[in-house]
């Protein structure tokens, strides 16, 4: 046995090779693809290869060993035939047969253990078909239709898995020490869980950087949407680096501003405007709806807080004992509603709603809306992480005029920010 690394011509004929490529050639055939020219040059080349590396594996066994206990055991290991499995290329898939050993103490590098697709680019276009919402049947499709090749289910699932490690890592990644502003909202979702089908609320913190620029600072999914699991996702930020955050936007969930504040004390809260008014008009009667929206809109759209209390007490008078509920949830959340008054338009626009989040949640919607419910937590990890990742591929430039809005909060916030003025 010689120690050559070179691939022995007896297991590549390579002078019969080219005859028959250039008479393929000649009959019409693609040089690449299923039954293209080189089609058969990749199977023969790997095993040729993989066949050269136990040749050397079986070498070196033997030279390290020497006068060891176990020396008998190496001298006796040999080659084995062959495992066939199925190896999936870019155009292409064939039966690939790999040497082995009696042993079973070789591990080929060439094409590895379990691995069945040859190239990481088929990987990568799975992966960016399953981030964009296809599923399983239209993914194994639409591969078959490009590159020929059949790919199943498990398959799929195995290369999608591949990323688990990176959510992970991006879920537990060091956050800015500062956040001007935050939207923090949840969307729910269905998921199978031992036979049965549960909701599954997924939390979303969208923060906003001292650059202006958004960046999606977690995932975290629980059984519903509550304070107390939002005040698990507040501590989490806090342990990854976030010690401030002056403005954060949320919905009217009971318990949202305190749980903030426990974490958070100088963070002032704003509740969102339209969730606010949603809530308000379920409680007004149809024929009234338009005329009592007319009223209230002097109040959420007024120039000053002071002219907006006016306003509240007019629409008071005027509706108060008719439907008391909405004009006692508009006086008991006053504070946390009317936070947005004393900032200019440019702060006003971006603070007095949710949209922000509840847009990104929607391009989310986009994504997951073919999923009735989806196999498990971690199949909803996977798209909402790959959704994410595709749409904050946008978020590259700062939000609009914000350099001025962030003048105007280091004036507000006098001291809380930490800005680069070299």
């Amino acid at each position: 046995m010689t120690k050559n690394t070179d691939i022995n011509k007896a297991d590549f004929d390579y002078s019969a090779f080219k005859k028959k490529a250039i008479k393929d050639l000649y009959l019409g055939k693609e040089l690449t693809g299923k039954n293209g020219v080189f089609g058969g040059m990749v199977k023969d080349i790997l095993e040729a290869a993989l066949s050269e590396e136990l040749n050397q594996h079986l070498l070196q066994e033997k030279e390290s060993f020497g006068n060891d206990v176990d020396a008998e055991f190496a001298l006796n290991n040999r080659r084995n035939g062959y495992n066939s499995k199925t190896i999936k290329a870019k155009d292409s898939a064939f039966k690939l047969n790999v040497a082995r050993d009696r042993n079973g103490s070789f591990e080929p590098n060439l094409v590895k253990k379990g691995q069945t697709v040859l190239t990481e680019e088929l990987d990568n276009k799975i992966i960016a078909l399953y981030g964009l919402g296809m599923g399983y049947r239209d993914i194994s499709s639409h591969i078959d239709d490009m590159y020929g090749i059949e790919i199943s289910k498990s398959s799929i699932t195995a290369i999608t898995d591949k990323i688990i490690p990176k959510i992970k890592e991006w879920q537990n990644r060091p956050l800015e020490e500062i956040y001007p502003i935050i939207f923090l909202d949840a969307m729910h979702f269905k998921c199978s869980e031992e036979g049965k089908v549960v909701s599954k609320a997924f939390y979303t913190v969208l923060g906003i950087n001292q650059e202006g620029k958004k960046d999606v600072l977690g995932l975290y999914l629980s059984e519903s949407e509550g304070a107390n699991f939002w005040l698990s996702v507040l501590t989490d930020l806090r342990n990854r680096g976030v010690n401030d955050i002056l403005i954060a936007c949320i919905d009217g969930l009971k318990g949202f501003p305190e749980a903030i504040n426990s974490i958070f004390p100088k963070t002032e809260i704003q509740l969102c405007i339209i969730h606010q008014i949603r809530n308000s008009i379920k409680y007004i009667a149809s024929k009234n709806q338009k005329e009592f929206m007319e009223d209230l809109k002097l109040v959420y759209k007024a120039n000053s807080r002071d002219l907006a209390e006016e306003k509240l007490l007019d629409l008071e008078e005027k509706w108060g004992k008719k439907y008391p509920l909405p004009i006692k949830s508009w006086n008991n959340n006053w504070h946390n509603l009317s936070g947005y008054f004393k900032y200019p338009p440019e702060i006003r626009k971006m603070i007095y709603t949710t949209n922000a989040v509840e847009g990104l949640h929607r391009q989310i919607r986009k994504v997951t809306k073919t999923k009735g419910s989806f196999t498990s937590q971690t199949a909803l990890e996977k798209l909402i992480y790959l959704a994410i990742k595709n749409i904050s591929k946008k978020w590259n430039q700062p939000i609009q005029n914000w350099s001025l809005i962030i003048g105007q909060l280091d004036i507000f916030f006098e001291n809380r920010l930490k800005l680069d003025l070299a």
